[in-house]
């Protein structure tokens, strides 16, 4: 299926459910953000590559 290409602000709706975590993935730490409403939407990245708060403002 290839990937949806929509402008975003007609992807998004009521039925979207966003959570984040830490877990492993082949044995190595990830911090995952998904949108667990929809089927294939989600990524991931290492914690060494996440930008911390500060670097954000």
């Amino acid at each position: 299926m290839p990937p949806r290409t929509e402008p975003l602000d007609r992807q998004m709706g009521t039925d979207s459910d966003v959570v984040a975590a830490i877990d492993e993935i082949d044995g190595e730490t990830q911090f995952i953000v998904a949108d667990i409403a929809r089927d294939d939407a989600w990524l991931s990245a290492t914690p060494a590559s996440a930008a911390e708060l500060e670097q954000w403002r």
